[in-house]
């Protein structure tokens, strides 16, 4: 930006940057999402930090300052972040609240009157609504770089309909048998849906929940029924309960996956998109090699049992041949 000033009678243009507005996130996966479309002209900032649980979350005094220095606050609502309205309460904040998941078809509990499934995120379509709400409010916020974001949103919007094709694509690579998804707890409904695969929790949508005998008998049922070769744990949860299960079925850990957070930096997971993409990878690989396995053994099997047919026919002639001498 530029200011016009006079100095000593002579007109003088300025240059300088304005401190930027803050957007304030919920979430580490809506905070990616807005750095991607902001393309640097906004400070985007998140409440829960990076491996951070939302469900259970407690908000410090430090967020309360945060959020009151917000400009804009980005919120998934849909159950998912309980504590937060009385932490904006609290911080006497002046910044806007935007809903991202406004217009996204939620997935109700069949269970809980007016509970939602939080989690849409997980379907990439339905992202795709999440970056167009950030889009539109970002530009609210700044219509001065309203170019910018319409420009940012365009890549990004393409990069994620790349990935939901790829997912749709890889999921299919899974024998249907094997298609069934085990995790901590009730967060992949929505990828499920999407893409074709068959969920099953030890917990519910909220991680606050406790795992019930009922919940353990039907996954030894289903994983023995199906023959499941992997389960797999959460990045944010303890995974105690699915290291005893595999171990009780003699099952393995298929990898961790990434659900209520991205991963840091460093990791494979370090944004919305990669995070989708990893997780695919990870329960494809899991889910499907041991079919391979299955199969190698099968023709081993199959190999051995061809082996000994051919000796026996072989023997026979000897066998005749032996008959023959002793009359």
């Amino acid at each position: 930006m530029f200011l016009l000033v006079s100095f000593l009678g002579l007109q003088v243009v300025l240059g300088f940057n304005p401190t930027p507005k803050k957007v304030v996130s919920t979430a580490s996966i809506f905070a990616d999402m807005a750095e991607n479309i902001s393309g640097g002209h906004l400070e985007i900032k998140t409440i829960v930090p990076i491996g951070g649980d939302p469900h259970t979350y407690q908000p410090a005094p430090s967020d309360a300052k945060l959020v009151s220095s917000a400009d804009l606050i980005l919120k998934n609502g849909l159950t998912f972040e309980g504590w937060l309205n009385e932490l904006i309460e609290n911080s006497g904040t002046r910044g806007e609240v935007v809903l991202i998941t406004e217009g996204v078809d939620a997935i109700t509990s069949e269970k809980y009157h007016n509970s939602a499934d939080p989690h849409a995120w997980m379907d990439v379509s339905k992202g795709l609504k999440y970056i167009e709400n950030i889009k539109d409010a970002l530009v609210q916020l700044d219509p001065d770089n309203k170019e910018v974001y319409e420009f940012n949103y365009g890549v990004y919007r393409k990069q994620l309909e790349d990935l939901d094709l790829y997912i749709q694509t890889e999921i299919q690579k899974i024998p249907e048998q094997h298609r069934i998804l085990i995790t901590s707890h009730d967060a992949f409904q929505y990828y499920g849906k999407r893409y074709g695969i068959q969920l099953e929790s030890v917990l519910g949508i909220s991680t606050e929940s406790e795992a019930q005998t009922s919940d353990i008998i039907r996954l030894n049922r289903v994983i023995r029924e199906n023959k499941v070769p992997a389960i797999f744990i959460e990045s944010t949860i303890n995974p105690k309960l699915l290291e005893q299960l595999a171990k009780d079925n003699h099952v393995k850990i298929g990898g961790q996956l990434y659900a209520d957070s991205i991963g840091e930096k460093d990791s494979p997971a370090s944004s919305y998109l990669d995070m989708l993409k990893y997780n695919t990878d990870v329960i494809v690989k899991a889910l499907n090699v041991e079919m391979m396995e299955e199969k190698i053994e099968e023709v081993a099997e199959s190999s051995g049992m061809k082996t000994l047919i051919f000796m026996g026919l072989l023997l026979i002639p000897l066998m005749a041949f032996l008959v023959h001498k002793m009359r």
